[in-house]
C-alpha cells in the first residue's frame, strides 16, 4: 500500500501552498510580507489531512453550487437511499454527526422537501428518515455531478492507483485509529 512518487510530490506542494497563497494575495494597502513558515507542521499528517479536506470540500461546494448541497447533506441523503427503514439516529451515528446538529441538517432538508421524518411503527420515540420523489430526483442530480465534476477532478489529480490507496489508508486510520 504505497503512494507513488507523483503523489508525495503532490502532498508536498499541497503541504507549501498555504505559504504560496499567502504570496499570491495582494493588498494595495499593505506591503507584501513574507510568507510564513510551516516548519514541522507541513509534515504533521493530522494538518495535511485537514488542509486536504478543506480543499476538497471547497471543490465539492462549488460542484454543488446549483444543488446547494453540503457534502454532510449530500452524505444524509445517500445514507437514507442506501438504508431504507433505517432511524434519524442510526444516520447520525453512522456519519458522526452530533444529534442537535443533525436535527437541524434535517429540519432543513425538509423545508426543501428533499426528506422527511416519519414516526416508527415498532417505537413512536423513533424517526424512520425517507427521500422524497424530489429528494431521489436531486439526490440522482448530484451523483452524477459529483461522479463528473468532483470525483473525477480527483482522480485525474491521484491517478486510479493512488486513489485507492489513499481510501485505503483512510479508512484504515478512520477504523483503526
Amino acid at each position: 500500500m504505497t503512494v507513488s512518487k507523483t503523489a508525495e510530490k503532490t502532498a508536498e506542494k499541497s503541504a507549501e501552498k498555504p505559504a504560496d497563497a499567502a504570496k499570491g494575495r495582494k493588498d494595495a494597502s499593505e506591503p507584501q510580507a513574507e510568507a510564513l513558515q510551516l516548519g514541522e507542521l507541513s509534515e504533521q499528517l493530522g494538518y495535511v489531512l485537514k488542509r486536504a479536506q478543506l480543499k476538497v470540500f471547497e471543490n465539492f461546494l462549488r460542484c454543488m453550487a446549483s444543488l446547494q448541497l453540503t457534502p454532510a447533506q449530500f452524505s444524509v441523503l445517500l445514507l437514507v437511499e442506501k438504508n431504507p427503514g433505517r432511524n434519524q439516529t442510526e444516520i447520525a451515528s453512522t456519519l458522526g454527526i452530533l444529534r442537535p446538529n443533525f436535527v437541524a441538517m434535517l429540519d432543513n432538508l425538509e423545508s426543501r422537501d428533499l426528506c422527511a421524518r416519519i414516526r416508527s411503527t415498532n417505537d413512536r420515540r423513533s424517526h424512520i428518515l425517507v427521500l422524497t420523489d424530489k429528494g431521489k430526483a436531486v439526490l440522482a442530480r448530484a451523483k452524477k455531478l459529483v461522479a463528473t465534476k468532483h470525483e473525477a477532478r480527483l482522480n485525474d489529480l491521484l491517478g486510479q492507483a493512488n486513489r485507492e490507496a489513499l481510501i485505503e489508508m483512510l479508512a484504515k486510520i478512520a477504523n483503526e485509529f
